[in-house]
């Protein structure tokens, strides 16, 4: 990884913006639902060949994976994408969506994008080089919070009926219950807000690696932690839980919790 890996990931996180910027709202804007039951319109597809296109062009001995044309993930270097994460939202005229981009070294994430562009804001990362967000107060560093209990902790997720069918909806509501604050915010939106330290933690039961990859990396630029459900370091597992560290553990006991 190197600094123009950076530059080139936010080069193409722009170009991403450009385009998806166009098609929100459109009156023309074309849906279609996959196999899984999860909608997909012409912007993703546009967005990912596009970002496909440049790394060619930029990186032609990079992989490269993405949500909607697939490709995997092994030795080497490769980019993980989610062209548009948060595609329900965007479908239906909700600002709340972005487009992700991570570079991977034999499977690790070294850089991250996170870019929403009808929230006015980018978040980004490289490792060992911290994290940043830019919006309308400018570009800055960001770290997480430092809440140190769960009682003053405020917490999102996503989609609340995903804990019943995909983890434990008992599980959810006792970490729920043990902290200050709930919301259900969703996808890449509550782990940037967990390194920008708005928030305090994150969690969801079932997500796909490209949906996480590159706020992995923000995260734990940030200070913070990122893990599966079950307490490992990935985000390739599942599942997901971002925090400021400082709760992590009693997150994780609250979830595993037999009463």
């Amino acid at each position: 990884m190197s600094t123009a890996d950076l530059t080139l990931a936010l080069e193409l996180a722009e170009a991403a913006d450009e385009h998806t910027l166009a098609r929100f709202a459109a009156v023309d804007l074309r849906v279609e639902t996959k196999p899984d039951r999860t909608p997909v319109t012409d912007a993703d597809i546009a967005v990912e060949d596009l970002i496909r296109a440049r790394i060619a062009e930029r990186r032609p001995g990079d992989g490269v994976a993405g949500e909607e044309r697939g490709g995997t993930v092994g030795t080497g270097r490769c980019w993980l994408v989610d062209p548009i994460d948060g595609t329900k939202n965007f479908s239906r005229g909700v600002g709340v969506w972005a487009t992700l981009i991570a570079l991977l070294e034999d499977g690790e994430p070294v850089v991250g994008v996170a870019s929403a562009p009808a929230l006015g804001r980018r978040w980004w990362a490289a490792k060992g080089q911290g994290a940043f967000v830019r919006d309308h107060r400018g570009t800055r560093r960001i770290t997480v919070s430092g809440v140190g209990a769960l009682a003053d902790a405020y917490l999102s997720t996503t989609e609340f009926t995903t804990w019943r069918e995909h983890h434990s909806l008992a599980a959810y509501q006792r970490l729920s219950g043990a902290c200050w604050q709930s919301r259900a915010l969703g996808d890449f939106w509550s782990h940037c807000l967990v390194a920008e330290g708005a928030i305090d933690l994150a969690a969801e039961p079932i997500v796909n690696p490209w949906d996480l990859a590159a706020l992995f990396v923000i995260v734990t630029e940030a200070g913070g932690r990122f893990t599966d459900l079950s307490g490992q370091p990935r985000y390739d597992n599942g599942s997901a839980l971002s925090s400021n560290g400082l709760l992590h553990e009693a997150a994780l006991g609250e979830l595993d919790r037999q009463d």
